[in-house]
């Protein structure tokens, strides 16, 4: 339709387009962000569960009527000031469409004219005035007598409603997730955005989906049913996406820009004709069959180790909960380099260059797994990250020299040391592999790491050596005794540390 022929739309009505789904009329529009602070409340906020309704933190109290009105996951208030922080903070900030229900006052008295013959409505509770001849467009009447609930989206207008507070008042607390006060209140000056900024977020605009809490001909506890229907199911479709399928995905955090790069074109890790996939892209494991190398996962944690003392600001302690801003290009491009350094050195370690005539399966199974293998150390995601993480503290941190570095731990690979991780030889027994339950130990992830600077001679202190021997002890430790390097069931006393590499 020309503009030209849409009629005028009133103060109290908005443009809308009208969807039919699974029998579920809806009206399609947008809305200022300032309109969704002021007119949207919250699904718990509905009338109909007015006595259950617990205002503190606008959540429902669950109990044998309410659970069987509608299913409402409680508001979880520590989100509030990460929302506000991304929406304030950056510009290319982005929220889906919000999904509400459009309410009437007569919808919850059953003795009320709107209700008629055998409890069936004779009209609906969303008016909506068709423009055009196939009914598709018209106007809604969102006026002041409408009551509008959010059914899916409640923390994006908590973060809008948030975002409002902020701008008006100049500051907003933090809460927990019960909306408890905690820690200092967010303000506008340590948002580093300009005031020209800021005063253009209420006028910004989001789309918003309507669907009626009442059809015409729909009785009041088919119209309930209905609405919890639709609740649950947009939430049952809403499926997490996984860690591998968010690394794909993110073009903000720094770390995982690098490792997509490192995976795609690394000798090592790149997809080449007759060659299996090294890259596990899904999954944040592997599987014992597969002959992956990696995964997707596993690359960011190791970029985030390695490169997180050369680049600390890419995920800020104050951005906690908040999505990282995009490094400039000549950082992502200095970061690139760093960590295909590090896989270019790898590369040359002895266990990696069998890869060329051996399957990975083989060289990662433990000795104990049918077909046996060689549990090194370098062919288990857990391991990889802790290696990462060890030789990043010890070049970036400790300012050792990568050459030095790499040439003991290359000759520390060659000697065995990485492999056979479930042997009680092995320094990696106990810490990153669990010999009660046969299988890789990541709680022990950070001590390898430590255990790799140690190796490197990257710890000169008594104290830190007497604790990391203790740390050692207590991971082979059993009851009453700890197992030797040796295969001896000993004191933890008398567990040591290996010599350092020269």
């Amino acid at each position: 339709m020309p503009a030209s022929q849409i009629p005028h739309i009133q103060p109290h009505q908005i443009l809308v387009q009208r969807t039919n789904m699974g029998g579920s009329e809806a009206y399609i529009g947008s809305v200022t962000l300032q309109w969704l602070a002021d007119r949207v409340k919250y699904a718990s906020e509905m009338s109909l569960l007015s006595e259950q309704y617990q205002p503190r933190d606008n959540n429902i109290a669950i109990d044998s009527d309410s659970i069987e009105v509608i299913q409402q996951r409680p508001l979880d208030w520590s989100r509030q000031a990460a929302l506000v922080q991304y929406l304030a903070g950056r510009t290319t900030h982005k929220f889906p469409p919000v999904l509400v229900t459009i309410d009437r006052s007569w919808v919850d008295n059953i003795h009320a004219p709107e209700w008629g013959r055998g409890g069936k409505a004779t009209a609906s509770a969303a008016m909506f005035v068709p423009i055009d001849g196939h009914e598709n467009f018209g106007r809604l009447d969102v006026g002041e007598s409408v009551r509008i609930y959010a059914l899916d989206g409640q923390h994006r207008l908590m973060g809008v409603q948030g975002l409002m507070e902020l701008l008006r008042v100049g500051e907003l607390p933090r809460y927990n997730k019960y909306r408890e006060l905690v820690g200092n209140k967010i303000t506008i000056a340590e948002l580093g955005t300009s005031a020209e900024y800021l005063a253009s977020l209420p006028q910004e605009t989001i789309g918003i989906e309507f669907i009626s809490a009442v059809v015409k001909d729909e009785t009041q506890l088919a119209a309930r049913r209905r609405i919890r229907s639709i609740f649950v199911h947009v939430n049952l479709m809403a499926i997490a996406l996984s860690k591998g399928q968010l690394a794909q995905l993110d073009e903000n955090d720094g770390f995982a820009i690098v490792a997509r790069n490192i995976a795609v074109n690394h000798p090592l890790l790149k997809d080449l004709p007759g060659r299996s996939p090294r890259v596990n892209w899904d999954s944040a494991t592997v599987a014992t069959k597969t002959t992956v190398l990696t995964t997707l996962q596993a690359l960011q944690d190791m970029a985030a180790k390695y490169l997180q003392y050369q680049f600390p600001h890419w995920k800020p302690k104050a951005q906690k909960g908040l999505v990282p801003l995009r490094p400039d290009s000549a950082e992502l491009a200095a970061g690139i380099a760093a960590f295909g350094h590090l896989f270019d050195r790898l590369s040359e370690f002895t266990s990696y260059g069998r890869l060329k005539g051996e399957d990975t399966p083989k060289l990662r199974r433990f000795s104990f797994e049918i077909a046996g293998g060689e549990g090194h150390l370098l062919f288990r995601p857990v391991g990889q990250v802790a290696f990462a993480q060890g030789v990043g503290m010890a070049v970036f941190k400790k300012q050792m020299a990568q050459t030095e570095v790499f040439r003991k731990l290359d000759r520390y690979d060659a000697d065995g040391g990485f492999g056979n991780i479930d042997s009680f030889q092995s320094l990696w027994y106990g810490i990153l592999y669990d010999p009660n339950k046969k299988r890789i130990l990541v709680s022990g992830r950070d001590l390898a790491a430590k255990l790799i600077v140690y190796l490197l001679g990257g710890v000169d202190n008594d104290f830190d050596r007497a604790e990391l021997r203790r740390q050692v002890a207590e991971a082979r430790t059993v009851g009453d005794y700890a197992m030797s390097f040796d295969g001896k069931l000993v004191t933890p006393q008398e567990v040591g540390l290996p010599p350092v590499l020269t």
